[in-house]
C-alpha cells in the first residue's frame, strides 16, 4: 500500500464561510498544510476577504492582512521588508488573490513586486470571473463562458476571447518559479508549494479553483470537474524554473467536451463552438509539450 503524503495538520478551521463545493477553500487547506505555521498571508478584497471570517472571528490558524484589491504585489513587498528590519527570514510571505485581482486589478502591484525581487510566494486562485461580486467576467474568463457580464441573450454574445496567459506574462517579467496546480491532484500540489517555499525570490502559482454557484456546477462535482481539466488539456500541469519547463502529468486523454457540458456556464455550446474549443486545446497542449522538450 502506498503511503498517503498529505500532512495531517490543519491550518484553515472548520466553520469558514466559504460556499459547499468551493475550490478555493480546499485550494487553502492543502496550500497551508505545505506551507506550515510560519507563513503570512495577504489578500485583497475578494471571495477569501470573506471566507477567512469577519473580526474577531477567523478560520485561518496564520497571520492574515486585509487589503485594497489593486494592492496583493505590493503588501507582499511591504510585509517581507518588515521581517527583513526585524531579522526575520524563516516566514513565507504569501500574496492569495482571485483571477480578477491578480491578471486584471492587481498586475500592475504584481509586476512590481517582481521588479524589486521580492521574495514571496504569489498564488492566484482562478475560478474564471469575479465570483464575489456576482460572476462578472474577468481576464481569465474562458473562451465562450457565460457570465452575468457576458449572458450571451439573443444575439447569442458570450466571452469572444480565451483567458489571459497569465504564466507567460509573468515568465517574461522575471519570476524564478512558477507552477500549475489542481486539487484534483493534492499530492502534486503540495509538492510544489513545500518546492516553491524553498526557492529565494518572486514565485507564482496558478491554481483552478472550481466555483459550483459560478460554473453552475453541483456542490459535489468540484474536484472531478477540476481533474477532468487535466485529463482533458484545458488545464494542464506544468512547472517552470531557472527557464526550463517541466510537464508534470501527461494525462491529456479526453475530449473537452466532457470537461465543459457538466457546467452550466458552457450548455449553449453548438457543436461548432467545441471544434473550435478542442482545436485551440490541442494546439495550446502540443505547444507546451514541445516548450518542454525543448527547454528540458
Amino acid at each position: 500500500m502506498s503511503k498517503f503524503t498529505i500532512p495531517k495538520e490543519e491550518y484553515l478551521s472548520k466553520g469558514h464561510s466559504g460556499c459547499a463545493g468551493c475550490g478555493a477553500t480546499l485550494l487553502a487547506r492543502f496550500c497551508l498544510k505545505a506551507l506550515g505555521p510560519k507563513t503570512i498571508i495577504n489578500s485583497p478584497a475578494c471571495c477569501w476577504s470573506v471566507v477567512q471570517g469577519v473580526w474577531p472571528r477567523a478560520a485561518l490558524k496564520v497571520p492574515v492582512v486585509d487589503h485594497a484589491f489593486e494592492c496583493t504585489g505590493a503588501v507582499s513587498s511591504g510585509i517581507r521588508a518588515a521581517l527583513e528590519i526585524k531579522g526575520i527570514d524563516d516566514v513565507t510571505v504569501v500574496g492569495w488573490a482571485g483571477d480578477g485581482g491578480t491578471a486584471d486589478i492587481g498586475l500592475q502591484s504584481l509586476s512590481g513586486a517582481i521588479d524589486r525581487r521580492t521574495d514571496f510566494l504569489y498564488i492566484m486562485y482562478d475560478n474564471e470571473a469575479y465570483m464575489n461580486t456576482g460572476v462578472q467576467t474577468s481576464g481569465c474568463t474562458p473562451l465562450y463562458a457565460w457570465t452575468n457580464t457576458d449572458p450571451g441573450g439573443k444575439k447569442r454574445e458570450w466571452r469572444n476571447i480565451g483567458k489571459k496567459r497569465i504564466m507567460d506574462m509573468l515568465i517574461a517579467n522575471g519570476i524564478v518559479y512558477g507552477a500549475t496546480v489542481s486539487i484534483a491532484y493534492p499530492e502534486d500540489l503540495i509538492a510544489k508549494i513545500k518546492k516553491s517555499r524553498c526557492i529565494k525570490g518572486p514565485k507564482f502559482i496558478h491554481a483552478l479553483s472550481p466555483c459550483p454557484p459560478g460554473w453552475k456546477i453541483p456542490t459535489s462535482k468540484s474536484v472531478e470537474v477540476a481533474r477532468l481539466a487535466t485529463q482533458t488539456g484545458i488545464f494542464p500541469l506544468y512547472e517552470y524554473e531557472n527557464g526550463v519547463m517541466t510537464l508534470s502529468k501527461d494525462i491529456k486523454n479526453k475530449p473537452v467536451e466532457e470537461y465543459l457540458m457538466l457546467q452550466g456556464r458552457f450548455r449553449h455550446l453548438t457543436s461548432e463552438m467545441l471544434f473550435e474549443i478542442q482545436k485551440k486545446v490541442d494546439e495550446e497542449y502540443e505547444a507546451l509539450k514541445a516548450r518542454c522538450q525543448r527547454s528540458g
